[in-house]
């Protein structure tokens, strides 16, 4: 059991939610990439995973080496500022150069409804240590949630898959660190709001 939640908490790490998430919301509503064509798509998820995994992950691991992190879980509060700091610079970034694609601007607003998220994670993670992996997954939820509500598109099934990964997940994070409920709870709920308003609350789309 123990192996398996482990295994949960690496490939649902935070750090590939925004990648997961925009690859959903490309396959679930077409339109949002419609004038990239799948080559284009690629080209894209890959200049995400460039900026939101490889560049936060290699900071981290530069932190690691400094010696001012004990190790890639950052088991304790503290440790946890510096990276989400970092991150939310490379999700920055990440929005500047979406915006300049053409993809659909509730593909865009995705990024900044992450952004938010993680704003808010690191500020809480001042005070109080949230799960900032269910804060991804909640993120994902709101997305789709979303996605469905602005355009009406079939999100029934993957909301269903994703909200019995949400449990899983959850259930994980209480085995593998010192997370407890509340925190599971307030990280999901962080995540599915911030995306969720962030599109829903959007300047007025074109289409």
């Amino acid at each position: 059991m123990y192996s398996v939640a482990r295994f949960l908490s690496i490939v649902l790490h935070p750090l590939l939610m925004p990648t997961y998430t925009l690859w959903l919301a490309l396959h679930v509503d077409p339109r949002l990439g419609y004038f990239l064509g799948e080559q284009g798509m690629l080209v894209l998820l890959g200049m995400v995973a460039l900026m939101t995994v490889a560049f936060p992950l290699t900071s981290t691991l530069l932190l690691l080496r400094a010696g001012l992190i004990n190790s890639l879980e950052m088991p304790t509060r503290s440790e946890r500022i510096a990276p989400y700091a970092m991150s939310l610079l490379y999700y920055g970034m990440t929005w500047y150069l979406l915006s300049r694609t053409p993809l659909h601007p509730a593909a865009v607003l995705l990024v900044p409804g992450a952004l938010i998220a993680l704003l808010f994670t690191t500020l809480i993670t001042l005070r109080w240590k949230i799960s900032a992996h269910m804060v991804g997954m909640g993120g994902s939820l709101g997305a789709l949630a979303a996605l469905g509500y602005i355009h009406r598109c079939a999100v029934l099934e993957p909301m269903s898959v994703l909200i019995v990964l949400a449990g899983a997940l959850g259930t994980a994070r209480l085995l593998t660190s010192d997370h407890t409920p509340a925190q599971v709870y307030a990280g999901t709920a962080l995540g599915f709001v911030s995306v969720f308003a962030t599109l829903l609350l959007r300047p007025s789309l074109p289409f």
